[in-house]
């Protein structure tokens, strides 16, 4: 069978065989190479957290590239009148709860930075959480990325 395929290959199809041969171990190469900077990228550290002076707080820092992977999403507080009272509220996918029962949101006060600030909950209605204290009216908060954020805090998996 081997002698049949050998006569049936003229000298042009054995020239194209080697060079899709060398293209495709070329290309295999290259998508090795690619795959192992975007991996050695994806385990780059996504951000970097400092202490906030005098407090038990941390600033976290976010690379563009992090903030995409956790896939950050900010809205801001409002003020909105309940029960006949004018009252901050955030959504409450941006309460986090730490291991003492306190409630926090996570402020956004420049471009990927995010500082845990605490908040006083009154009470919940349906995804609104009515807040008795916590940052003023317009400032930024996450609602997406919250546990991400604490976990990149506290150090949560390092």
């Amino acid at each position: 069978m081997m002698n049949r395929l050998r006569a049936k290959l003229d000298p042009w199809t054995v020239a194209l065989l080697v060079i899709a041969g060398a293209l495709l171990i070329f290309g295999v190469t290259s998508l090795s190479t690619s795959e192992t900077v975007a991996e050695s990228e994806s385990h780059a550290q996504p951000g970097k957290v400092e202490q906030v002076a005098g407090t038990d707080v941390g600033r976290v820092t976010l690379t563009a590239a992090g903030a995409r992977r956790v896939g950050i999403q900010t809205t801001p507080v409002r003020d909105e009148r309940v029960a006949g009272q004018q009252r901050k509220t955030v959504p409450y996918a941006a309460v986090v709860y730490d291991s003492d029962g306190e409630t926090w949101t996570y402020t956004n006060p420049e471009p990927l930075v995010f500082v845990r600030e605490r908040i006083e909950v009154d009470h919940i209605t349906g995804d609104q959480a009515v807040l008795t204290s916590g940052p003023a009216a317009g400032t930024a908060v996450v609602t997406v990325g919250v546990a991400e954020l604490y976990g990149t805090e506290l150090g949560v998996g390092h």
